[in-house]
C-alpha cells in the first residue's frame, strides 16, 4: 500500500522569507527563534527536495487512508535486506579480519552518511564536577549506596550564547570488595539520589509488573548504575537542532546534509560519562553498559554500535530507526521519521529516503544501502540484549516486534564470523518469527526476550542481569 504524499510549504509560508535558508560562515543565518518547521524547511531545501511522502498514522480514525499497516500479507514489498558479508564491490567477507578492516567501516560510512549523520572532527571538551553527593547512610532496595550528581560542562568559549551542561548521576554499592560493573541509563526523569531509609515509604513504590525498579535490581545484583539525561546533551526536537551540543559545534548555524542528528549526539554525550567513569575508583570502566527505551533505546543502539568502550548493551522497544527493519510496512515507517516530527533524530540526508519528488527524484527504503541488522552487526561481538515488551500492556504494534526479531536473526551473521554464539535461530531472516512471549534466547552473546509487561525493560531487567554476569565474570553478591 503506497504511502501518500504531501508538498512542501514555501518558504515564506513558514516564515523564513527575508533571508536565505541555507547558510554559510560570509551570510549567517539568525536562529536564536527558529521552529522545527523552520529548521525542516531549510534542510529539504538544501537536499532540493520538493515533495515528502507522508508517514503512516498509528491511531487513525475510522477511515483514515493514511492508516498504519498491520497485516502481514503486504507487510514485505523489500523482503530482501542488504548483505552484511560481502563488500560494496561484490567481494563475500569470510574472515574477521576482512569485517574490521574492510566491511565494518563501509557500514559506518553508510550510517554516517545516510542515517545517524558525523560526529564533527572537533567537539569542545568536557570537564565533570561533582555538585551533590549522597547522604552518609543513603539505601537503595536495602543496601548501601554511595551516589553523586555531577554536571559535565562542554567548553563553548567559542559561542558563549550556547551553553551545554551534561546532568549525570553514578550510584554504587558501598560496601563492595572492588569496582563493580554498572550500567548507564538514558533518561529524562531524573531518579534523584537515593536518601537514607525511611520507614514509613512504600517497599514496593516503583515496582511495575511484578518488578522492582531497574535501579533497585542493579544494586542488589552488585551492579552499580547511572542515568544521564538526553535532553542536557541535545533537544529532542527539531528547533533544539541550532541548540544543544549541535548547535553549538555548528556555531548556532543549521545543520548540513551529513550533520549528526540527535541520536548520535546523545551516544557522544554517554561516551563522554564514560569518560568520567574511567577515572571513578568505584566503577570498572572495562565492564560498562548502556540502556535505554523507545527512543533512547534507539540511542543506546546507536551508543554501543559507534562507542567501542561500551562493554554490553540493553536496547528496549527501539523501534523505527533503532532494531525495527526500515524495508518492513509495518506500522511505522520511514517517512514517519522524514517528516517535521522525528527527522532530528536522524542526520539530514536521512529525508532523501521519504522523498516522492526532488532535484534526485524519488527514493524510498529500499534505497538505503543498511538496514536495522546493520546497526545491530556494529555492536558484535559485544553482548548485544534486544528487549521488547507487548502491545496489550502498551508496547504498541506500531514497534515492529517481528520485524525487530528479523533484523537481530540477520545480524546473527557478524556475531558468528567473530566467533561468538548469536541468537541460535537458523530460520532464514525473512520468515523468521520471535519465540513465544517470556520465552528468551539468552544462549548467545546475541539475546531477544519479550516480557508480558508495555513500554518498559524493567520487566526484563532481571533476565538481563543474570545475563551480562556471565559474559562480565561477575559474581552478585550473596544476599543475606
Amino acid at each position: 500500500m503506497p504511502l501518500l504524499s504531501f508538498r512542501l510549504l514555501p518558504a515564506a509560508a513558514l516564515g523564513l522569507a527575508g533571508f536565505c535558508l541555507t547558510s554559510s560562515a560570509a551570510d549567517p543565518v539568525d536562529t536564536s527563534a527558529w521552529t522545527r518547521e523552520q529548521d525542516h524547511a531549510n534542510m529539504v531545501q538544501q537536499l532540493g527536495i520538493t515533495e515528502l511522502r507522508r508517514g503512516p498514522n498509528g491511531r487513525p480514525e475510522p477511515g483514515d487512508p493514511h492508516a498504519a499497516n498491520y497485516d502481514e500479507a503486504i507487510a514485505n514489498p523489500y523482503p530482501d535486506l542488504p548483505p552484511l558479508l560481502t563488500l560494496d564491490n561484490g567481494r563475500p567477507v569470510t574472515n574477521a579480519a576482512q569485517w574490521w578492516v574492510e566491511r565494518r567501516p563501509e557500514i559506518v560510512e553508510a550510517f554516517e552518511s545516510e542515517i545517524v549523520g558525523r560526529v564533527p572532527a572537533q567537539v569542545p571538551a568536557v570537564t565533570w564536577a561533582v555538585v551533590e553527593t549522597g547522604a552518609a547512610q543513603a539505601q537503595l532496595g536495602g543496601v548501601r549506596v554511595v551516589a553523586q550528581k555531577l554536571l559535565g560542562r562542554v567548553d563553548n568559549s567559542a559561542f558563549p550564547a550556547i551553553a551545554v551542561n551534561i546532568e549525570m548521576t553514578v550510584v554504587t554499592p558501598a560496601d563492595a570488595p572492588g569496582p563493580v560493573p554498572l550500567l548507564m541509563m538514558f533518561t529524562w526523569r531524573d531518579p534523584g539520589l537515593p536518601t537514607p531509609p525511611d520507614p514509613e515509604a512504600d517497599p514496593k513504590a516503583g515496582w511495575r509488573n511484578g518488578h522492582a525498579p531497574s535501579r533497585e535490581q542493579l544494586i542488589a545484583s552488585g551492579w552499580g548504575y547511572a542515568t544521564i539525561n538526553p535532553a542536557s546533551i541535545q533537544a529532542d526536537n527539531g528547533a533544539g537542532l541550532t541548540k544543544g551540543i549541535i548547535g553549538l559545534t555548528n556555531l548556532g548555524q543549521p545543520r548540513q546534509p551529513d550533520d549528526w542528528g540527535a541520536l548520535r549526539a546523545w551516544a557522544w554525550g554517554a561516551a563522554r560519562g564514560l569518560d568520567y567513569l574511567e577515572t571513578y575508583a568505584p566503577v570498572d570502566a572495562q565492564r560498562v553498559g548502556i540502556e535505554g527505551v523507545s527512543r533512547y533505546g534507539k540511542a543506546a543502539l546507536v551508543t554501543l554500535a559507534f562507542e567501542p568502550r561500551f562493554a554490553i548493551g540493553l536496547i528496549g522497544s527501539a523501534g523505527e530507526g533503532g532494531t525495527s527493519l526500515y524495508r518492513r510496512h509495518f506500522g511505522e515507517a520511514v517517512e514517519n521519521l522524514t517528516g517535521s516530527g522525528q527527522y532530528h533524530w536522524m542526520a539530514g540526508n536521512f529525508l532523501k529516503y521519504g522523498t516522492a519528488a526532488s532535484s534526485f527524484g524519488s527514493l524510498n527504503a529500499d534505497d538505503l544501502p543498511i538496514d536495522a541488522h546493520s546497526l545491530i552487526a556494529l555492536c558484535a561481538p559485544r553482548p548485544t540484549f534486544i528487549s521488547y515488551g507487548i502491545p496489550e500492556q502498551g508496547d504498541a504494534l506500531w514497534l515492529d516486534q517481528r520485524g525487530s526479531y528479523r533484523a537481530t536473526v540477520a545480524a546473527g551473521a557478524v556475531f558468528r564470523l567473530l566467533g561468538v554464539k548469536d541468537l541460535g535461530d537458523t530460520t532464514d531472516y525473512r520468515v523468521a518469527n520471535h519465540p513465544a512471549v517470556n520465552s528468551g534466547m539468552l544462549n548467545g552473546a546475541l539475546a531477544w526476550r519479550q516480557h508480558d509487561g508495555g513500554h518498559e525493560d524493567q520487566s526484563n531487567m532481571t533476565h538481563f542481569i543474570a545475563w551480562a554476569n556471565r559474559f562480565l565474570d561477575h559474581v552478585p553478591p550473596a544476599r543475606q
